[in-house]
Order: structure tokens, then C-alpha cells, then sequence
């Protein structure tokens, strides 16, 4: 299924038994039903190319994020950035970052890699897709090189309920959970390829 710029909610069905260390999302799309919610960042240009800043090949710093208000009963909001281009089975999960309180309305750049956040705001990482090294916390855009333009889909989605999902859980994960509770989300996609 073609992934677009526009708010793509991914939902998901996982294996049973799957915990925060396991399990196998099926996207499923519902994005006619969801209220929006609009997505920036100061560093980048929706569509354009990600700055060096933010990717593997820079300071690996995560990327100021800003959005406009969620609608009225939203409990939590959750962030996952993924790369649906790169050649693996799944796309490659570079950020999931949850327990955001519903008033938080930006994420400043260059946040810690830690799976507790308490400064500069307070918030819950999940894990990226790196097996070793930095698997907690945001990872920026690092593309075979010679693979061509991959695209980064930075999703934020505001939820009904507070998850009470636990630090370094699975992108799998959080989507399970979040199933039943998703009130708007917003997309934002930005884009990174590295020479030969």
C-alpha cells in the first residue's frame, strides 16, 4: 500500500503473547475517520530533504517538531518515525516516543537518548530498529548508500487515554496498544539519500 504525505494512521494486530520486546504489526489503514493535526518542523520542508544535522552522517540529533492543537479529550500523545524505503522486511523504526502530555505542542531539537525523559520535557522512547549500539531514542537517517531518496514518515498521534506503556517498548507495541484510541494524527515526511 503506497504511503502518502497526508495522515496514515497504522493501527495494529499482533501475534498473541507479543509484549514490549515482541510481536509483528499489520498496518491497517483508517485515516477517512481521524480528525488532523498539523505537523512541522523548523529543520525541514515537508517532502525536501532532511538537514545533515539530523541523520547518521551528522550529529544524529532528533529534530524540532511542531504541531497545531489535538482535539478536545486527547490524554496522550505518541510520535513514531519510521522508513518504509529501506531494504528489510519492515520498515526501519528510527523513534518511538510516547507519554507526551496532551498540552506539549513541540518537541525541541537534539532531545536526550535516554527512555525516560524528564528534561527537557517529560516522556517515555521506545526502541529504534538498530540491533546494537543506540537502540533506545531517536536514530537519524543513515540509507545504504547508492539506494536512492528514502522517505522518513514522522507520525504524532493523540490518544484518548493514557497508554501506561512502559520505557523501551517496540514500535509493534505501542501501536497494539494504541488500537481503539486514536483521536487525530498528523504526518510529516521528510526525505535523505546518500551517494555512492
Amino acid at each position: 500500500m503506497p504511503r502518502s504525505g497526508v495522515a496514515l494512521l497504522l493501527l495494529a494486530v499482533v501475534w498473541p503473547g507479543a509484549g514490549c520486546n515482541g510481536g509483528r504489526a499489520v498496518p491497517v489503514s483508517r485515516e477517512d475517520s481521524l480528525m488532523r493535526i498539523e505537523l512541522t518542523s523548523p529543520d525541514f520542508v515537508a517532502g525536501q530533504p532532511m538537514p545533515r544535522v539530523v541523520t547518521g552522517e551528522g550529529e544524529d540529533r532528533s529534530p524540532h517538531l511542531r504541531w497545531s492543537q489535538p482535539p478536545p479529550g486527547t490524554r496522550e500523545l505518541a510520535l513514531i518515525c519510521d522508513d518504509p524505503d529501506a531494504p528489510s522486511p519492515q520498515p526501519w523504526v528510527h523513534w518511538v516516543l510516547y507519554d507526551l502530555a496532551p498540552d506539549v505542542s513541540e518537541l525541541p531539537g537534539g532531545l536526550p537518548k535516554a527512555a525516560q525523559l524528564t528534561e527537557p520535557l517529560a516522556a517515555r522512547q521506545g526502541k529504534n530498529s538498530w540491533p546494537s549500539g543506540q537502540t533506545i531514542g531517536y536514530r537519524g537517517p543513515l540509507p545504504p548508500p547508492g539506494h536512492g531518496v528514502h522517505h522518513y514518515h514522522f507520525r504524532l498521534y493523540a490518544l484518548d487515554t493514557p497508554l501506561d506503556v512502559p520505557p523501551g517498548c517496540t514500535q509493534d507495541e505501542l501501536l497494539r496498544r494504541m488500537q481503539g484510541h486514536v483521536l487525530a494524527t498528523g504526518e510529516l515526511v521528510g526525505t535523505y539519500a546518500r551517494e555512492k
